[in-house]
């Protein structure tokens, strides 16, 4: 009698999977007595099915070899958890040679870069390689229309040609530890929320002093899965970082908003910083006398390309997260939340961009401004979409449905018993506040004025309150801050900016709960505030650092009193910041409920190997060169690439987006990559790896099983937008442009030659 008998094909190897099989397959009583022909036929069957088996195998095999990994995981666990598949995969190193604390390891060449991206030391000159739009902030700064470096490009010949932004800072990790039992020892289920943040904080003050040694060291201690455990940071910052080298943005940001977060993508989306200490190799301010950082590891840099499912791992900075987010939280933001976002974006764009198009200088000025927002307008899109299409609230309610029957056991209940009834009733209490914070923080994006009247309104008026010699004081504290603030301001498009927005918000975020006094001016002028924030501008101090200045001269309290931008500013700030006890009371039961969401599920599920939700702290991804399915938009010979060929393809002269350098025409014509082609002959451009990454994770090094630069990550792919709150194994990717097309446009383009003298290449 037949039976079948399924077998995972990770229980053991392909040949004992395929001998388990053909041993039930056989009857049992089958013997040299079996009518003659049936074992014939038996063996024909056998033979028949096994074909079906290895092809059923390998369509498994693939599938599996297919699917990306998952996970950021922390540099310290490496050993524990994640080597031993690393190696596996293709890695060549150890934990140890990725992580130490005693010795120079990658970790050391891995900075988190202004606040908010990633890059990498590529020379022992201190010599920093990350994204052109992680850069762009600082090359709009260094831009004027007469030395246009975002449309031109710059190349520094020498490090005296080097240029210094205002303010930008490299943050390098020295280590890390696990001080989860000392900061919960400090803290107690009795304790409310507010109670427990305070024992938290003092004991995290605690933990500054122990580390930070008189302040050479910046100290940060982190909450992870949702305050079940807590680690500490330690970092060293360098502020002294100088331009050596971008392309000009029809390289660096080619495609612009339409093939963001798009694939096939043709960008070179990289630019070059450097490091400088003082002569021992400290931090220190801008100085003359400075010298390039001698850095304790830099990456060597690799141009032997990559194949098809080659390990890669990527080290960054990742900065949000919420893949422990609940169904309620995901119902939120697709239909409350993000598409507040997404329309506030848009209207804050429309304005800022209809006086962009129209002078050079307001280009450059608010070039940085309006790419962020347009950044994450399209995500916030794409999120939306691809919540929706994978329904992942359906996804993640089944898991809470599993979650809650274990916790209403009798030896569960009175711990975990209330969590899922408290987590769903703080969604539902707060969907319409969500919306409404969302349109409130989209004015706040994009328009200055909604937030500077309220700030400097405050100073001015602590200023005017004092005596004489306090107001010396005061006064260089508050045109210090001021310097610069008011140099690159286009009053036209903040009025407008600014009445367009607070128009679509007090439309739209009624139900939230808008300020009285923006809801009655809105009513008073007839649904349409235009008009009135034009009269505004013409009678407000802050319109102009002169009228700012001149009160400082001369203070006017009740001139300030009566200003209707500072009204104005302070009603929609003071919104912002409210936050009634009724609000903390349901904030502390959700984050309490939140937190033993998460603790419960790990001992549901004690066996699982689990990671943190990304937080800004440095963390490892690794997984292969993995291509999507056939794309014939691609013209690359497999669907894990691009070449110049394409780039070329997509080129439309004069167009914003996808116009390209005469240059880097000819190059193409000419097929002149110099050591930069790949074994077909093509440049590269850009490639696919199925890294898990996320914003932050902008400008990390994508390293292949010898710890070589590859490739720097730039994006991913819109088809898994919803990767911040649940990974896609099948669609997931990270977009990074490949180092040869990098070196290619610094050596061949530039003829910068010298800068990638400094690196160090593995041919």
């Amino acid at each position: 009698m037949w039976f079948v008998v399924f077998l995972h094909p990770k229980a053991g190897d392909f040949f004992s999977f395929v001998f388990a099989v053909v041993s039930v397959a056989l009857p049992a009583h089958m013997n040299s007595r079996t009518r003659p022909g049936a074992q014939k036929d038996y063996i024909k069957l056998v033979n028949f099915i096994m074909k079906k088996i290895i092809v059923l195998v390998l369509i498994v095999s693939i599938k599996l070899s297919a699917l990306a990994d998952e996970g950021m995981w922390f540099l310290m666990h490496l050993k524990r958890l994640n080597e031993r598949d690393m190696q596996k995969m293709g890695l060549q190193l150890t934990a140890e040679e990725i992580y130490s604390i005693n010795h120079s390891s990658i970790k050391d060449a891995i900075v988190q870069f202004g606040g908010g991206c990633t890059a990498e030391i590529v020379s022992g000159q201190g010599l920093v390689l990350t994204n052109h739009h992680c850069g762009y902030g600082a090359i709009a700064e260094l831009s004027t229309p007469e030395n246009d470096y975002l449309t031109n490009g710059f190349w520094a010949a020498t490090k005296q040609q080097e240029l210094k932004p205002d303010e930008l800072s490299v943050r390098f990790f020295v280590r890390m530890d696990d001080v989860t039992q000392r900061i919960l020892g400090v803290v107690g289920d009795t304790m409310s929320e507010a109670e427990r943040e305070k024992a938290i904080n003092r004991e995290i003050a605690k933990i500054d002093q122990e580390n930070n040694e008189g302040g050479k060291y910046t100290v940060s201690v982190r909450s992870f899965y949702e305050g079940n455990e807590y680690y500490y940071f330690v970092y060293q910052d360098y502020t002294d970082v100088r331009l050596v080298g971008t392309p000009p943005n029809s390289i660096g940001k080619f495609g612009g908003d339409t093939d963001n977060w798009e694939w096939p993508r043709h960008t070179g989306d990289f630019s070059l910083f450097r490091v400088y200490a003082d002569k021992d190799g400290n931090p220190a301010p801008y100085s003359a006398d400075n010298v390039p950082l001698q850095p304790k590891h830099h990456l060597t840099v690799s141009l032997n390309g990559y194949t098809d499912h080659d390990f890669a791992m990527i080290l960054g900075y990742p900065g949000r997260t919420n893949r422990w987010m609940p169904s309620g939280g995901v119902d939120q933001n697709v239909n409350y939340a993000y598409p507040a976002w997404v329309e506030a974006s848009k209207v804050g764009m429309d304005q800022m961009k209809k006086y962009m198009n129209s002078d050079p200088k307001v280009r450059l000025d608010y070039a940085s401004k309006y790419s962020q927002v347009a950044n994450y307008w399209k995500n916030r899109q794409g999120m939306i979409d691809a919540l929706t299409q994978h329904q992942t609230a359906s996804i993640k309610a089944a898991e809470e449905a599993r979650f809650d029957k274990w916790a209403q056991k009798r030896r569960n209940r009175e711990r975990y018993g209330s969590v899922m009834g408290d987590i769903n009733d703080y969604y539902k209490e707060t969907d319409l506040k969500a919306r409404h914070d969302n349109y409130l923080i989209g004015l706040l994006r994009s328009s200055t004025f909604a937030a500077l009247p309220y700030s400097l309104g405050n100073a001015l008026a602590y200023y005017a309150a004092q005596n004489e010699a306090k107001r010396q004081e005061v006064a260089q504290q508050i045109t210090g801050n001021l310097d610069g603030t008011y140099d690159n301001l286009y009053l036209p498009l903040e009025r407008d900016v600014l009445a367009a927005l607070l128009n679509l918000y007090a439309e739209k975020a009624t139900e939230g709960g808008i300020p009285p006094y923006i809801d009655s001016l809105y009513q008073h002028h007839n649904r349409d505030l235009s008009g009135y924030i034009d009269s505004a501008f013409e009678s407000s101090l802050f319109a102009s650092r002169d009228r700012v200045d001149a009160f400082l001269a001369s203070p006017d309290t009740l001139a300030l009193q009566s200003d209707p931008l500072y009204h104005l500013s302070t009603a929609l700030l003071t919104r912002y910041r409210q936050n009634s006890p009724e609000q903390q009371e349901l904030q502390g039961r959700f984050q309490r409920a939140f937190r033993l969401y998460v603790e419960g599920t790990r001992k549901r599920n004690p066996k699982k190997k689990y990671y943190p939700d990304a937080n800004s702290t440095l963390r490892l991804t690794y997984g292969k060169i993995n291509p999507l399915p056939p794309d014939p938009r691609n013209d690359a010979s497999a669907n894990y690439f691009t070449t110049l060929k394409g780039t070329i393809a997509k080129y439309q002269p004069g167009d914003e987006e996808f116009d390209l350098p005469e240059r880097l025409r000819e190059l193409y014509a000419a097929r002149d990559y110099g050591r930069y082609a790949d074994s077909e002959g093509n440049l590269p451009v850009n490639f696919l790896t199925d890294n898990d990454i996320t914003g932050g994770n902008s400008g990390s090094p994508v390293l292949n099983g010898k710890g070589e630069l590859i490739g720097i990550a730039f994006d991913g792919n819109i088809e898994a937008m919803a990767g911040d709150v649940i990974f896609d194994k099948e669609l997931q990717r990270t977009i990074s442009v490949d180092i040869r097309y990098v070196l290619f446009i610094i050596d061949k383009f530039a003829g910068a030659g010298h800068i990638v003298d400094e690196m160090t290449l593995a041919d």
